[in-house]
């Protein structure tokens, strides 16, 4: 499992779609989309990834709650995948209902979710944001999101084999053990 981070439009999609291209060899490769689109701008960006990662291979799944379920539309035998990306997923799962779930619970169902998808791949190539920096201080629920993604993000590199930070399209090995 490797673990892809970055800021906003640090360039740590595309850097994704590499890795997994490379890894994948002949192995199926699928695209998890947990993005939810209720606009506009939302299309527009689903419409960039999807032009981007065209021609790579990627069969596409839209799971944008409940992850460990994307495995069920995919075919037997080996396969690796790109989860695009936890900070939707988080959001999505967190807010999907009318009280927002708590920090501990979203922790829980997404890192217990990616783990049991994870057993099921030869390869899991995760991408999350790195949310953290501007220092600023937000609203409760707001709060409780930024902890939330940082609680599974730090569980995430306890757990992956590999974690990059890609900044200014620039990849950086945080911890190593490429398979």
């Amino acid at each position: 499992m490797t673990l892809i981070i970055g800021g906003s439009g640090s360039g740590k999609s595309a850097y994704a779609e590499d890795y997994v291209v490379s890894l994948s060899e002949k192995k199926k490769k699928y695209y998890i989309a947990t993005m939810q689109i209720y606009d506009d701008e939302g299309e527009k960006k689903m419409e960039r990834h999807r032009m981007l990662r065209s021609g790579k291979g990627f069969f596409t799944i839209e799971q944008p709650v409940d992850i460990k379920k994307a495995v069920e539309k995919m075919e037997n035998g080996e396969k690796t995948a790109l989860l695009e990306c936890v900070s939707n997923l988080t959001a999505n799962e967190m807010f999907s209902e009318e009280v927002p779930v708590t920090e501990e619970v979203i922790t829980e169902k997404i890192v217990g979710g990616i783990v049991s998808l994870n057993e099921q791949l030869s390869h899991l190539v995760i991408v999350s944001n790195n949310i953290f920096e501007d220092g600023k201080e937000y609203d409760e629920t707001t709060m409780a999101y930024i902890r939330a993604m940082g609680r599974i993000n730090q569980k995430l590199a306890e757990l992956a084999d590999e974690v990059v930070e890609v900044v200014v399209g620039i990849p950086l090995v945080v911890k190593s053990g490429r398979v």
